[in-house]
């Protein structure tokens, strides 16, 4: 990489010249591995803020006429797809001296199943539409599981420990930019929104095929393969050999209740769904861009307190929003989109703390099988706790809400008992 590369990484990072864990070779590698991070990530990021199946994709088969219960798919699909895979994908991934295919090919497996979705969408519509466009983003999903398993793994074998989750948080910022210019577009309305869907999707594409070929140019440090039947079913014995793992899994369990939320906002809206598209977007975004590097960086000094600041704010402001429900508030200007804000800036450290946590919590041998192990059994509670949130929310969405609070408490009051696994960076 050029002296301005280097540069960059050392204005970018805090302590540049320590260790973090990486031999030799690796740390000369490791200037040019982190702007390749940024790039992929904030690529990545903005394609899943563009192809968002809880607001962009069930606008588009609502519009499309598919119906109710395909729409009703595509967030069951998209995050049991990305997660419950992984003890049967990681095995193969393990084997491998180099490990960075399996994430450049993911990603543009995700860009080859985006540009499906998109043309399904000019060319299909009702049933027909849905069904192909749900089936696709089930493809994409395993892709991105795929990425999932792999990412971690790599990123602790090429970034050092106390820089990895400024590259996370870096590249989530700067991806927030692109999805922050999408939802303005959204709310000004001066292009046709159904183009304008298309045209975000197909940018998608284009971004996923974009980040894997940066990624593949990865410097990446071979790995020594390990036993195909290392990970998969037997790897539940960790939850009782590893109680560390055990108690992080379940904190992010408890805090799923920030990533599932958002929706049941937009029902509180008097004008639904249609007109909260752009707000809520938007919302996210900015609140990804003004959090997520400053989450990154926090999180390389304490993960746990990451963890426990985000719970105790996240509970707060579910709390907050089922109060502003039964109150009959929720018609109030900005009071909705200004609460989706606050919620977001928790959500996103809730993701910043539990990567980082897990990448510094297992060491190069056990990084693969957490990851596997804690997102496929992540990937179980959010069907689970999907699905009985969507019972619950016809019965009454603020006490759905307030649900949501106590588990992101209670998520809270655990992760005070996190191991501080920075505490031995070098």
């Amino acid at each position: 990489m050029t002296d301005a590369a280097d540069e960059l990484f050392e204005t970018l990072v805090e302590d540049p010249d320590a260790p973090g864990g990486l031999n030799d070779t690796a740390q000369t590698r490791e200037a040019g591995n982190f702007l390749r991070h940024v790039v992929s990530l904030s690529a990545s990021k903005v394609a899943d803020g563009l192809l968002n199946p809880k607001l962009v994709l069930s606008w588009l088969l609502m519009n499309l006429g598919a119906g109710s219960f395909l729409t009703g798919l595509l967030v069951p699909v998209r995050e049991s797809g990305a997660l419950l895979p992984q003890l049967f994908t990681t095995p193969y991934i393990t084997s491998s001296r180099i490990r960075k295919w399996y994430w450049a090919g993911g990603s543009i497996v995700q860009g080859v199943c985006a540009g499906g979705i998109a043309l399904a969408g000019v060319t299909l519509e009702g049933p027909a539409a849905g069904i192909v466009i749900v089936l696709l983003l089930g493809l994409l999903a395993l892709a991105r599981s795929v990425c999932s398993a792999s990412y971690k793994d790599i990123l602790g074998k090429t970034v050092g420990k106390s820089r990895r989750g400024t590259a996370t948080g870096f590249a989530a910022s700067a991806a927030s930019v692109g999805v922050i210019a999408f939802a303005v577009l959204l709310l000004l309305g001066l292009i046709d929104r159904f183009t304008l869907v298309i045209a975000a999707i197909v940018l998608a594409s284009v971004l996923w095929i974009t980040g894997g070929l940066v990624f593949a140019r990865m410097r990446e440090v071979e790995s020594e393969p390990e036993d195909g039947e290392g990970i998969g079913l037997g790897q539940f014995s960790l939850l009782k050999d590893r109680p560390q793992l055990t108690r992080f899994i379940l904190v992010r369990s408890l805090l799923v209740g920030t990533a599932l939320a958002p929706p049941y906002l937009v029902l509180l809206q008097p004008d639904g769904a249609l007109g909260a598209l752009g707000a809520l977007v938007l919302a996210s975004a900015i609140a990804s861009l003004l959090s997520s590097y400053v989450w990154g960086r926090l999180s390389d000094r304490s993960s746990r307190r990451v963890l426990l600041y985000a719970g105790i704010a996240g509970g707060a402001v579910l709390a907050a929003i089922a109060a502003m429900g039964w109150l009959g508030l929720s018609g109030v200007p900005l009071l909705v989109p200004v609460m989706l804000f606050g919620l977001m800036i928790s959500y996103h450290g809730v993701r910043q703390g539990r990567s980082t946590h897990l990448v510094d919590m297992a060491g190069p041998e056990d990084r693969a099988s957490f990851t596997a192990l804690s997102n496929t059994l992540v990937g179980i509670v959010l069907i689970v706790a999907g699905v009985a949130a969507a019972g619950l929310s016809a019965l009454s969405v603020p006490l759905t809400l307030l649900v949501f609070a106590g588990m992101a408490a209670a998520g809270a009051w655990l992760a005070l008992g996190l191991d501080e696994v920075q505490s031995d960076a070098g």
